[in-house]
């Protein structure tokens, strides 16, 4: 039931529709179920076993403790994919890709820590002492960098995964993830290659509707993983704080006074066992001279 529910919604949300077939990939024939007016049509059973792996996988993830990092560039799929990045506090770039985010992340975060400094400089009060021209020119270069990497400041090392919306369309980060073998998923549409990511979800990427409900149905996965993850690490809280009660107090300080007592009598009954050092004495009490 479930099944044919999420399938209904897909095809409500246009996520059966593909390219024309002059643009196909041969390699998505396994998941194209039919040609319908020169436009290939997605086998959506496909697109819900492929979603429901993802979903499984990224869950796994967020549970581990990993950050998953969102990227998704197009105009349609923008604000959508923010949102719900933002909604589980995973990484995002949603404005432009940098070449060499991951493959040079230590140049990144410096760029980062740079932002986050002109952000400081600018909300405590020192730029008072500046130029209205330096202050003016600081503020811009705090626009310009934090549209393209607001959504990674808060990130400290290369994210676990990369999911991507529109794989052709992101083929660098792609290339730059999996030369540092980090996992990928990504929405596949019929002119993409699908073993170019590790998880692909066969799906139309370019409507808003077909991106929503992907998406969405991702970050649900990723938001309860997250929870799981709390959930537990609650539970170690409690049981690292659980109280003694007095009767366990009571075994335990018997069992250590048992285990003392033990200890001296085996100490007293070694020490009476052994025999007494003699010492060579003459028959009138004195000590025999040596060698005598």
């Amino acid at each position: 039931m479930e099944n044919t529910s999420l399938q209904q919604q897909l095809l409500e949300a246009g996520v059966h529709f593909g390219h024309l077939k002059k643009k196909w990939n041969p390699k998505m024939l396994p998941y194209i179920f039919a040609e319908k007016k020169g436009i290939h049509i997605i086998d959506l059973n496909k697109t819900v076993e492929g979603l429901q792996e993802t979903a499984a996988a990224l869950k796994a993830i967020a549970r581990s403790g990993k950050k998953i990092m969102f990227v998704a560039t197009k105009k349609q799929a923008k604000e959508i994919v923010q949102e719900c990045a933002k909604r589980v506090n995973m990484p995002f770039v949603t404005e432009r890709w940098l070449g060499g985010m991951l493959t040079n992340f230590n140049t990144v975060r410096k760029s980062v820590k740079k932002m986050q400094s002109i952000e400081k400089l600018l909300a405590d009060g020192s730029a008072e002492n500046l130029t209205k021209k330096e202050r003016l020119t600081l503020s811009r270069d705090k626009e310009k960098m934090e549209k393209v990497l607001g959504g990674i400041a808060q990130i400290s090392r290369v994210p676990a995964a990369l999911f991507m919306v529109d794989i052709g369309h992101e083929h660098i980060a792609l290339a730059e993830a999996k030369r540092l073998n980090i996992s990928t998923f990504g929405m596949v549409d019929t002119n993409c290659d699908p073993n170019k990511v590790d998880f692909a979800i066969p799906a139309n990427d370019d409507a808003t509707k077909s991106i929503a409900i992907v998406v969405n149905y991702i970050t649900a996965a990723i938001a309860e993983g997250l929870q799981e993850r709390q959930a537990n690490k609650e539970d170690d809280d409690q049981g690292s704080d659980v109280e003694e009660t007095p009767e366990a107090k009571a075994a335990r300080f018997e069992q250590k006074e048992e285990g003392g007592d033990d200890k001296g009598k085996r100490s007293r009954s070694a020490g009476a066992g052994a025999p007494a050092k003699r010492r060579s004495t003459s028959p009138g009490g004195a000590r025999k001279p040596a060698g005598k």
